[in-house]
């Protein structure tokens, strides 16, 4: 089940693409470079161009290692031996062709990778500082091997243009992020309100049976009952009733393979003592959903769960300012994911101090832990919704059951 992908998800599918183009553009750019070597040494036998290979394979292989491991150090290494190849292959170039310049193609095709690939992999607004100091060491190599040849020093279109280009695509991203956040939100609270409408019908429909087959019929035998003292027999079954009734396993859906162990599972699982801890907070917690599902949890992902749901009511009780919040359960064939709902002040996770541990370590740090996931979707003004997803799959005779 989704939800919708949050826009944190979205900004990191957007970069790894343009990353990966950056990086594809720049394997050919340097590659298309060697070809061009090549051919000026094919030209001129006498020359002795042959020894820029040497550079232009090592831009070639630390650009594969920054492909590989996209790292700030690699940026860094890639810039610096980037910049010196464009240098020594532009002296080498200038020195052993006659008039050529500085905007030659081969040294443009070096330009055009640096500025390309050094800013490739970092959020929008990096990736700008980056690209543009990609350019500004290709251009200074160019300028500095023309200088020293006396060759003329005409503005390399390509390069140009290429930066241009890309500064406005990171433009556009940087700017339309805001434009993202606020859209996303709402996506992921239609999809989640329709499924929640959906589970509420569902549980509406199981309560009106419940009631009908226990109060109705207990207040029926109590009108039909001539005497005035309750039966024994009557008493222990509008007893037994009502631990169905307040217990809560009536609001999940059965499942025979964790039926039995649902109701020793459930009550003595870390979720439901910390939504009975907010109670007594006076928080209002509504619980809705599978809780069988939490049975099929391993003790450390359920005290896990329980923990980072615990921090996310104790944050609904300090910073929300309501009473009531939601915490839904859903079960699949994989995992049990836990959906707590408020409709508070909200907050901006990124706006969040260094110092509040709330949402970065209780929770996420924690879920992460045991191998699940944390989904964060909160607008000012407008509530918060934290989705945390944890592995749990079905067991049948000792295999585990997934999707695939």
């Amino acid at each position: 089940m989704s939800f919708g992908h949050s826009q944190r998800v979205g900004l990191q599918m957007l970069n790894r693409a343009l990353s990966r183009f950056s990086h594809v553009v720049g394997y050919c750019c340097i590659g298309g470079a060697i070809l061009d070597v090549v051919g000026y040494q094919g030209a001129a036998p006498g020359a002795v161009i042959w020894p820029i290979f040497f550079p232009l394979l090592l831009t070639f292989a630390v650009l594969a290692m920054l492909d590989r491991w996209r790292t700030t150090a690699w940026s860094i290494a890639f810039l610096a031996v980037g910049g010196v190849s464009a240098y020594l292959l532009a002296v080498t170039l200038l020195s052993q062709v006659d008039g050529l310049q500085a905007n030659a193609l081969p040294i443009s095709l070096v330009k055009v990778a640096l500025l390309l690939v050094s800013g490739s992999g970092f959020r929008p607004r990096t990736s700008i500082f980056w690209t543009f100091a990609g350019y500004v060491v290709g251009e200074v190599a160019s300028w500095l091997a023309a200088i020293q040849e006396n060759a003329p020093k005409p503005l390399d279109e390509v390069a140009l243009e290429t930066l241009l280009g890309l500064l406005l695509v990171l433009t556009t991203i940087a700017l339309t992020r805001g434009a993202r956040s606020r859209v996303s939100p709402e996506l992921a609270r239609a999809a989640l309100d329709e499924e929640l409408s959906a589970l509420r019908y569902r549980i509406e429909l199981r309560a009106a049976s419940l009631m009908h087959d226990t109060v109705l019929d207990h207040l029926d035998a109590l009108a039909a009952d001539p005497s005035s003292t309750l039966q024994p027999e009557l008493k222990r079954r509008i007893e037994n009733d009502l631990e169905i009734l307040i217990g809560e396993e009536w609001l999940s859906d059965p499942s025979p393979e964790v039926d039995a162990q649902v109701k020793p599972d459930w009550r003595r699982s870390a979720m439901l003592g910390a939504i009975k801890e907010a109670r007594d907070l006076s928080l209002q917690v509504e619980v809705t959903g599978d809780l069988a599902a939490v049975g099929r949890l391993s003790r450390e992902r359920d005290v896990a769960l329980g923990l980072a749901v615990k921090q996310c009511l104790v944050n609904v009780l300090r910073h929300a300012q309501v009473e009531r919040a939601e915490v839904v359960i859903i079960g699949s064939a994989d995992d049990v994911s836990v959906m707590v709902i408020d409709s508070g002040r909200g907050f901006s996770e990124d706006l969040v101090g260094a110092d509040r541990l709330g949402i970065r370590q209780s929770v996420r740090h924690r879920i992460e832990a045991v191998g699940g996931d944390v989904q964060l979707w909160s607008t000012p003004g407008r509530g918060t919704s934290i989705m945390i997803r944890v592995p749990a799959p079905f067991v049948l005779d000792g295999v585990a059951v997934t999707s695939e």
